[in-house]
């Protein structure tokens, strides 16, 4: 017997059939799922730019310095005052631009990094007695270096990315 379609219909219908257990057809959730690993992947990345980035340029400074002040005894002190007996700092108190024979302080927390600042010679202050310009490795090398500047007491190094801006100060406490 020939199948019966409805009264109106002399055809079957067109398209295919739904049947029970069938996945439903689209692609809703693969396009949700790259969606949120997307969103992920470029948040994280933000996230660790962010966390990572360093505005500074990476640099290392050392020194030898006494970490507690030191106070003038009686054969250091000038009771008329301090002398100055190098020429006057240059007009940044930076010590880039500190040369052989002017002084520096040490305005660094006791114990911590040092901070080095262009000053008037006076007691405790530390004079630059040498100065050595170029590459440098570090604390070996500024002892190295030092090691051969007569009546040294400290060194200051200063190591940067870019090798033309490393020095070493070989000083001596007043």
């Amino acid at each position: 017997m020939p199948e019966q379609y409805g009264p109106t219909e002399q055809y079957p219908p067109s398209g295919p059939l739904a049947y029970p257990g069938n996945p439903p057809s689209g692609r809703g959730p693969l396009v949700t799922v790259l969606v949120v690993l997307a969103v992920l992947v470029v948040g994280g990345g933000t996230l660790w730019y962010l966390l990572g980035d360093d505005d500074e340029p990476s640099t290392t400074t050392g020194a030898a310095l006494p970490t507690a002040p030191v106070e003038p005894d009686a054969t250091t002190a000038d009771p008329a005052g301090p002398t100055a007996t190098t020429p006057a700092p240059a007009s940044s108190a930076d010590p880039r631009f500190v040369k052989a024979g002017q002084c520096v302080r040490n305005e660094g927390p006791a114990g911590g990094k040092p901070k080095l600042l262009i000053t008037e010679c006076a007691p405790r202050t530390y004079e630059v007695l040498r100065r050595f310009d170029g590459a440098t490795s570090g604390e070996r090398d500024a002892e190295a270096k030092c090691g051969k500047v007569e009546g040294y007491t400290n060194w200051y190094f200063f190591d940067s990315e870019l090798d033309t801006l490393d020095f070493v100060l070989c000083l001596k406490q007043r």
